[in-house]
């Protein structure tokens, strides 16, 4: 299941871990200012969490003769550690103060796009339904996204 998998797996794992380095660095550059806004370092983090899920998961698709039950286990435990610093994110942003950030749920909803994704591909993997890798390039797709997503907002932010 996992051999045809192996180049999307290696060229996931490359750029997760090249973005989730970018992401740190080009927040160290405002970091004095990023650490004053309780809720751009909590989605900063759970942003890179998420980059480090999709590593995670891709590095596990490479493991040479890794089943599914494995796999599936795997991917959900650490889908399940990644949720933590999402969920963390979502109850700071929905107890701030400040309007903005509890009128808009999508600060929060789409760090969870790629943690369902994930969920959902390990517990395909781990009964061996056909289409659980599928879930699983979704879940890398996404991580990339809605960290890029919340990288940029949480860059431009610390700048207004």
């Amino acid at each position: 299941m996992f051999e045809r998998w192996s180049e999307f797996n290696v060229a996931m794992a490359g750029a997760t871990a090249a973005l989730a380095g970018l992401v740190i660095v080009a927040a160290s550059v405002n970091i004095a200012e990023i650490v004053k806004s309780r809720t751009l370092t909590a989605r900063l983090l759970a942003g890179i969490a998420a980059l480090l899920l999709a590593l995670a998961v891709s590095a596990l698709g490479l493991i040479p003769g890794i089943d599914g039950p494995w796999f599936g286990a795997a991917a959900v435990i650490a889908t399940l550690l990644a949720a933590v610093f999402q969920v963390h994110a979502t109850r700071l942003i929905a107890t701030d103060p400040s309007p903005e950030d509890r009128a808009r749920p999508l600060k929060y909803l789409v760090g969870f796009l790629p943690i369902f994704a994930y969920l959902t591909a390990g517990v395909l993997v781990w009964i061996g339904h056909p289409a659980a890798l599928y879930f699983a390039a979704a879940g890398c797709l996404l991580a990339i996204a809605s960290a890029v997503v919340v990288s940029w907002v949480a860059l431009v932010e610390v700048l207004r």
